[in-house]
């Protein structure tokens, strides 16, 4: 994602990194070229012009599906950000109860934590149809990672991970019951979160809708053309240059944030949330104890 000053315009007006002007350059060219052939066959072959009537009213229709266009793609990049700060509460919570009140080995204690650290880079990593563990995984047992790895679906074996390391020590008593429903809640909830983002990535808007849209949109910006000849000559290909601009633009806009899980400019900073999570639950793990002093012995 693209951090700026919402305050400041000069840097937006001419920023080309996060803008989706290069996208649309090839299309608003073609549009620009074909008014440009219009214009010359109607100067210098047989008018062309037709009334506006027509065109006034489809575009208040086009208008409005954009406005849903972009409203509903809007909507998807909202729900996963909300997704992923609930993934990011939920991995501090369950740092926050083992590390208080979990009466748990350290070496136990760090496994439950860093399978939890690794856990949104798993997700990260599957919404964009790769496996991975992310930084953590030479700290994490080889075996172990292996089998999550050859998982169909890693980030929920990244959760049984958690869990297995809760249940082993269920039965010896050393995790109270209470502590163990609660942790046992807080990794379903991040397998629901992990759904939540798949429902999103999975469920793009209907193809009919999109499809309408485009034909609509082409055939608009195609026939513009005939009704701006004659009265502004010439000066309808800066005309359509201005209005292909607005309008493949905001349809692009569309495009760009309905998938906010990917690696675009506009997309979510996935990669910042899972290091802020990585640095914040690394922090809660328990330095090893100290080795003991040179000359000691220990009693027998």
């Amino acid at each position: 994602m693209v951090e700026y000053n919402p305050k400041r315009w000069s840097p937006q007006l001419l920023a080309v990194k996060g803008s989706i002007a290069p996208k649309i350059l090839f299309r608003v060219a073609l549009v620009v070229l074909w008014s440009a052939g219009v214009v010359l066959i109607h100067k210098h072959i047989r008018h062309l012009e037709i009334p506006p009537t027509v065109h006034t009213l489809i575009g208040l229709a086009l208008g409005l599906l954009l406005v849903f266009r972009t409203n509903s793609s809007y909507e998807r990049f909202w729900e996963g950000r909300k997704a992923w700060g609930r993934i990011v509460n939920t991995t501090r919570n369950i740092a926050r109860t083992s590390t208080t009140l979990l009466k748990t080995p350290r070496p136990t204690l760090e496994l439950i934590l860093l399978w939890t650290a690794a856990y949104p880079y798993s997700a990260m990593n599957s919404l964009r149809k790769i496996k991975g563990l992310g930084p953590l995984e030479p700290r994490l047992p080889p075996a172990a990672v292996a089998e999550v790895l050859a998982a169909r679906h890693v980030p929920l074996a990244v959760a049984q991970q958690i869990s297995l390391q809760i249940a082993r020590h269920r039965s010896d008593g050393t995790f109270a019951e209470r502590c163990i429903i609660y942790l046992d809640d807080m990794v379903r909830r991040l397998v629901d979160e992990m759904g939540e983002c798949e429902r999103i990535q999975n469920t793009p808007l209907p193809f009919a809708y999109v499809v309408h849209l485009r034909r609509a949109l082409v055939l608009y910006l195609a026939t513009l053309p005939f009704v701006l000849v004659d009265p502004f000559g010439w000066l309808t290909t800066v005309c359509m240059l201005l209005i292909s601009y607005v309008l493949l633009g905001i349809d692009e806009i569309g495009v760009e944030i309905e998938n906010p899980f990917g690696m675009d400019s506009n997309d979510l900073p996935i990669e910042s949330f899972c290091s802020g999570i990585e640095q914040v639950i690394l922090e809660q793990i328990p330095p090893p104890p100290p080795a003991p002093a040179a000359g000691t012995t220990t009693a027998t």
